[in-house]
């Protein structure tokens, strides 16, 4: 099975020098988690992606404005991508490895037809090559970033259940003192 017989295909898309607000308010009206980014160019190539989560933690939690913040200022750039042709496979191999819920799909001009989300994968893959993807997914990362632009003070990251950390209890805390980095 190929990427363009499950893709999504004509992705909602945003425009590098949209704002944070912007991208919001597309995500909402199109109940969408996230968006490629394209360039202001024409044509437009992809510049990167933008999810919901990219704008609470990059935008919203550092205390920018989202009226005026650009995407170009927090996109991720150099997404994970494939091609239309590319086996449903091989598009879970990089989700996998590259542990990201969405593919956009480029043609050979540079253009994004489609996106491939972890809910085409559960359409369309096997039950057994579905739990792996997702397993890997969801794998907890073994580092954590703080980013520098964090507002001095004290971030405090509370988790229920514990997932490494073996207390005796209902929740085990971090506490961050962003402004001793």
């Amino acid at each position: 099975m190929k990427a363009r017989e499950i893709m999504t295909p004509n992705p909602v898309c945003c425009r590098i020098s949209d704002t944070a607000e912007d991208v919001a308010r597309a995500l909402i009206h199109w109940n969408i988690g996230c968006v490629p980014v394209l360039s202001d160019t024409n044509p437009a190539r992809i510049e990167g992606i933008v999810t919901d989560r990219d704008i609470c933690v990059s935008v919203v939690a550092l205390g920018l404005n989202p009226k005026t913040t650009t995407v170009g200022s927090f996109l991720t750039r150099d997404p994970v991508t494939c091609s239309p042709e590319q086996s449903l496979t091989s598009c879970q191999r990089l989700m996998q490895m590259r542990q990201v819920r969405r593919i956009p799909i480029i043609d050979q001009s540079g253009t994004c037809v489609g996106i491939l989300s972890q809910a085409d994968v559960a359409r369309w893959a096997s039950a057994e090559n579905v739990h792996k993807t997702m397993l890997e997914i969801s794998r907890p990362q073994e580092t954590f970033a703080c980013p520098s632009e964090f507002p001095s003070g004290t971030l405090s990251i509370i988790r229920q259940p514990p997932i490494e950390l073996q207390m005796y209890g209902a929740a085990w805390q971090i506490s961050i003192d962003a402004s001793a980095a």
